[in-house]
């Protein structure tokens, strides 16, 4: 019989599906609760409410955020519920916890100037350049995260149809659209990516380094980084401002929420719902130029 942290990760990995990254996370997190509890000598399946109470209580202490802290706490719940399903434990002592209050976080949005500002930032003279100003146009004009970008594969473009098949969450796909704008640059960037030595098992990978072999989630980070820097721009860009953009833009300019819910191919639309929150300014516009009352006053 499998330890019961060996059976949880694959309880992860082939019943919940969830990707690598996430049960990393997951189980880091787990591993923090089992270092506390070595020092206590108490058991994983034997911590009391109280206990597990304690541990929230001493990492609060140490400075954690509290986002950071309740996806911890999330973290070990998911873990004893596993115990509960696995008859392992009778009364789950997590019941009564609470996670701590994270309010709301807007995340950071780029104005269409500022976007145009960064892709302006490329400099088309060196051989990054082109694939840099492409990995811009899709990662803003289709709205994906990083690690989809990363793993994009040349079977899986569309460019006739203007469509791409993405690898989202979850090993979940969708077919996102193509803008006229990044088909151009995808057509331009593949000229280039021809002149490339391409490493074996690197073939099918649309974006790869100098090396031919595919881009790293750091490296597109520090792309971004440096092109909001020569930009100008003094906000915190990462590759998941494009993404925010994308979908702000897209809300602010009519689109459905369930639209931009399918795009961003997220699981709930709840999650979607954050955007509604991102422009109070816009919003109170909106009211000003669409509602009769107020727009009758206007006339």
């Amino acid at each position: 019989m499998l330890p019961i942290l060996d059976e949880y990760h694959l309880f992860l990995k082939l019943e919940k599906s969830l990707s690598e990254n996430t049960i990393a996370a997951y189980e880091s997190d787990l591993q923090k609760l089992m270092s506390y509890l070595n020092d206590s000598h108490t058991e994983i399946e034997k911590a009391s409410t109280e206990v597990l109470r304690d541990f929230i209580i001493d990492i609060s202490t140490l400075g954690i955020h509290p986002r950071s802290q309740a996806r911890i706490l999330s973290s070990i719940k998911s873990f004893y519920h596993f115990l509960i399903y696995k008859n392992v434990l009778d009364n789950d002592p997590t019941l009564l916890l609470e996670s701590p209050k994270i309010g709301l976080r807007l995340p950071e949005v780029l104005s269409l100037n500022e976007i145009d500002a960064i892709v302006a930032a490329i400099d088309l003279s060196k051989p990054e350049g082109q694939r840099n100003k492409c990995i811009i146009e899709v990662l803003y004009g289709s709205g994906l995260r990083v690690s989809e970008l990363i793993h994009l594969q040349l079977s899986k473009m569309y460019l006739d149809e203007g469509y791409m098949l993405v690898d989202g969450k979850g090993s979940k796909q969708r077919l996102v659209p193509l803008s006229p704008q990044a088909l151009k640059q995808i057509n331009l960037w593949k000229i280039d990516r021809n002149m490339l030595d391409v490493k074996k098992g690197s073939e099918d990978v649309v974006f790869l380094n100098r090396r031919g072999t595919k881009l790293t989630r750091d490296m597109i980070f520090k792309i971004v980084k440096e092109l909001a820097l020569l930009a100008g721009i003094r906000k915190n860009v990462s590759p998941h401002t494009f993404r925010h953009s994308f979908a702000t833009h897209l809300l602010e300019n009519g689109a459905n929420l369930r639209a931009i819910q399918q795009l961003l191919g997220h699981e709930s639309i709840t999650t979607t719902e954050l955007y509604t929150h991102m422009d109070v300014h816009y919003l109170r516009q909106t009211v000003l130029d669409c509602h009769p009352f107020y727009k009758n006053k206007q006339d």
